[in-house]
């Protein structure tokens, strides 16, 4: 059998500018699409819909990656995506990393609406507010997903959503929960609290410690996590419309934790309680 060539190996091509473009946010809000690249990310993409519909729309990769990633590039196919094989410099052109990884889909977005997130009653939901970094957005949304949380929160100040850096970051996690953009931090808050969601604000100055606040037993119930800017924390003005403010303890000599490690504990945190006895919930999930 003849060995399979790239049929697109051209940067320049239009297809190939097309799918560049969306590494730019305002392109990416025009177009209501976004990249995703490496396995992981596009094998979750693949396997995500939303309303019936397939979230993976298109899917460049390598000859070598469609060789070694066959399974991720056939469930791409039953999606109904475009699967093209590209050479190693369009990948490389249209990817944002240094050393990518052969295979970049293109995705439909898919935040959810404020009130869908309401609806549910949610019980563990990260809320960010002002926070700017890409990777550290991506990571919380990790933690997120893995402390089993029905929902996170990105203000309208914070950082895009879409942005490569983030989604790579997320490891997946972008395609495994719902996620709000664009809410003022202030009606988030005040919605939440509507639901029955209690609001804890996480800050390294706070008047409450998590330790104590695990011992007293006051956080087996719906909680919302506020997380702030990576450098300036949380303003006053939203600090005081929390619940409480926590601060993670510092039982060592570091002189704080970074905003992604901050957040993993206090969700944990969280999650713990709400599965101990008296706890909102009742089961640990079993997957």
């Amino acid at each position: 059998m003849p060995p399979v060539s790239p049929e697109l190996i051209s940067p320049r091509s239009a297809r190939v500018a097309a799918a560049r473009r969306l590494a730019k946010r305002n392109f990416r809000g025009k177009d209501r699409l976004f990249l995703a690249e490496g396995p992981q990310a596009v094998r979750e993409a693949a396997a995500h819909r939303e309303g019936g519909q397939a979230t993976l729309v298109e899917l460049f990769a390598t000859v070598e990656a469609a060789e070694r990633y066959a399974d991720i590039v056939g469930e791409a196919r039953d999606t109904g995506a475009r699967v093209h094989l590209a050479s190693e410099d369009v990948i490389a052109d249209i990817s944002t990393t240094v050393t990518p990884q052969g295979l970049v889909g293109i995705c439909r977005f898919l935040d959810t609406p404020f009130e869908e997130i309401l609806a549910v009653r949610p019980k563990l939901v990260a809320v960010l507010a002002h926070v700017r970094d890409p990777g550290n957005a991506g990571t919380v949304l990790r933690c997120a997903d893995a402390a089993g949380a029905e929902a996170v929160v990105l203000t309208d100040a914070s950082v895009d959503l879409y942005n490569p850096k983030a989604v790579r970051a997320s490891v997946g996690s972008l395609f495994h929960l719902p996620v709000a953009v664009g809410v003022p931090v202030e009606q988030a808050i005040e919605r939440l609290k509507g639901a029955g969601v209690r609001i804890l604000a996480a800050d390294g100055a706070g008047d409450r410690d998590l330790d104590e606040e695990l011992d007293k037993g006051t956080m087996g119930g719906p909680t919302a996590w506020v997380f702030g800017n990576e450098a300036w924390g949380l303003p006053e003005e939203t600090r005081a419309l929390a619940d409480a403010v926590v601060r993670v303890p510092i039982h060592g000599k570091a002189e704080s934790l970074n905003l992604a490690t901050a957040a993993a504990v206090c969700l944990y945190a969280s999650a713990r309680a709400q599965r101990a006895h008296g706890g909102c919930r009742r089961v640990t999930r079993s997957e």
